[in-house]
């Protein structure tokens, strides 16, 4: 297939563990020449917010030892208070993408204060419960001072994503979004891709095409306890999603209802204050395992193992660049 048209945007979408991260690094291994014919991307750039759901149960583990009450989650293994957060963190990957943009540099005197604005901020324009903006004073002081060098290290680390220039690259988004296990469909806000996705701002969707990387919740369950490491909870690949979120957060995804909904193929609808947004999704299968190999180092993958992974991406991709 000649590729014509490269994807602005890619949306890659699926459960926790299923190999959307795994995903991400093999791209980011292609040469652009690879990226280009047989993807039918430019050179990655990459967004994702867990960074953002760990930097929240890094604020509800020192507002604990401060000895103040949590304002995220019950407790460390536990889903959020309130569910609108997914929303927030919606906002925030909204907010990176225009910086990505605009080449914008945040020079804050207190990088872990401007990471709690921001939070307060993406709270109020999604109504979720303004529980960073309700800090005591002490509170919020015990974190700065606490959460400092992490937050420098996560602020440092965005601006150095920033390429020299967004000409003829991809940016790819990553997150997971489900619901309860055992829901039936529609899934209620603030759960699922229908809700995440129309929050989305609309630049980024009407800019965007959707990878979708197919696995059974049962299976997600599977991969999430082997890829888990107790010490590398703020890594890409091998951070654990606790149980009880795995049930009630990612018991089940709304993908396939809503492409069945939309009455066109591999189309979903998304609808955002009053705009309708079509976006046309490639589903990657990997029910039966396909990347888990890409957490070893890039010398140990076999050439059998990214020859299948690379012929699955390339199916689903280049159908969304020829669309």
């Amino acid at each position: 297939m000649t590729v014509t048209k490269l994807i602005d945007t890619l949306l890659l979408l699926a459960l926790p563990a299923s190999g959307k991260s795994e995903v991400r690094t093999y791209m980011a291994s292609l040469t652009p020449q690879q990226c280009r014919e047989e993807l039918g991307l430019g050179p990655t750039v990459q967004l994702d917010d867990y960074p953002y759901v760990h930097l929240m149960r890094r604020i509800d583990e020192e507002l604990a030892a401060l000895s103040q009450p949590t304002i995220f989650f019950a407790a460390q293994d536990k889903p959020f208070f309130d569910g609108t957060n997914w929303g927030t963190l919606i906002q925030l990957v909204n907010e990176d993408y225009d910086d990505l943009h605009s080449g914008a540099i945040a020079d804050p005197p207190s990088a872990a204060a401007h990471l709690l604005d921001r939070l307060a901020a993406a709270q109020a324009k999604v109504g979720a419960k303004p529980v960073v903006a309700e800090l005591s004073k002490e509170a919020r002081a015990g974190l700065v001072e606490r959460l400092e060098k992490e937050c420098a290290a996560q602020l440092a680390e965005k601006h150095a994503n920033y390429p020299d220039t967004l000409e003829g690259k991809t940016i790819v988004i990553e997150f997971a979004r489900g619901g309860p296990d055992g829901s039936s469909m529609p899934l209620p806000a603030p759960y699922g891709y229908a809700y995440s996705l129309s929050t989305l701002s609309e630049t980024i969707l009407s800019r965007s095409a959707v990878l979708y990387v197919w696995v059974t919740p049962e299976e997600s369950r599977r991969k999430n306890d082997e890829r888990a490491r107790p010490d590398e909870q703020g890594s890409i690949l091998h951070h654990g999603v606790p149980i009880d979120v795995m049930l009630g957060d990612y018991g089940c995804d709304d993908m396939a209802y809503l492409l069945e909904q939309s009455g066109k193929d591999d189309t979903i609808v998304i609808e955002r204050d009053g705009k309708r947004f079509e976006l046309k999704v490639g589903r990657f299968d990997n029910r039966v395992d396909l990347t888990s190999f890409v957490r070893d180092e890039p010398e140990q993958w076999a050439e059998d193992d990214k020859a299948k992974l690379h012929a699955g991406l390339s199916s689903a991709c280049l159908a969304l660049a020829a669309s």
